[in-house]
Order: structure tokens, then sequence, then C-alpha cells
């Protein structure tokens, strides 16, 4: 029993480490979700079961649980990334009324396009 509290924990630790080097992207991926939901599920089936049916049972709920929430986080990402655009975009109409600006060289530019 000694043994298995030591591989349960050392299991725990390496899910949170693999967690903090996530970092947010509006790319679609929700892989590291899934696996880590997985992985998460197929601990705690185990643990609460004493079995591998439990352990299956678990990393399945846990995958699809983790799926859910990296689309989740997938859609709140490219909504921050969309208002960051559009902010920026704005700050430069509101800087710039006219489209045109000059540049530390004394070079005339014009943003608009046609």
């Amino acid at each position: 029993m000694n043994y298995f509290a030591i591989l349960a924990g050392a299991a725990a630790i390496a899910v949170t480490a693999s967690t903090i080097p996530a970092s947010a992207a509006c790319n679609g991926d929700t892989s590291s979700e899934t696996v880590l939901g997985a992985g998460s599920g197929a601990l705690v089936g185990g643990l609460a079961s004493h079995s591998i049916a439990g352990a299956a049972v678990g990393g399945v709920a846990g995958g699809v649980i983790g799926n859910s929430i990296g689309r989740s986080n997938n859609r709140e990402d490219c909504r921050r990334a969309a208002r960051a655009y559009d902010r920026e975009a704005a700050r430069d109409r509101d800087r710039y009324p006219d489209g045109r600006y000059v540049d530390r060289h004394g070079n005339r530019h014009s943003m608009m396009t046609d």
C-alpha cells in the first residue's frame, strides 16, 4: 500500500507540473487538455474502484471532459485575440484619423488600403 501511495503522489505531481507551461493560443488544439483529463480520470477511476476497468472508464470520461474544457479555452482565447486586434485597430484609427502619418525619417505613408 505504501508503494501505491507514493506512485499516486508522483502521478499527481507530474499531472500538476505538466499544466504549468501551457500557453493560450487560438489554434484549436485540445490535445494537452484531453491527455491531462484522460490521465487524471484514469488515476481517479483506478483509485476509486481498485480495478483496471474503473481506470479505463475514468480515463475515457476524463478525456471527454478534458477535451470539452480545451475547446472552451480555445474559444475564449480566440475571442481575446479578436478583442485585442480590434482595440489596436481602433487605436490606430484614433491616432491617425486621416489615414496618413509621417515616419521618423520624414517619409509620408498612407494606412488606407484600396
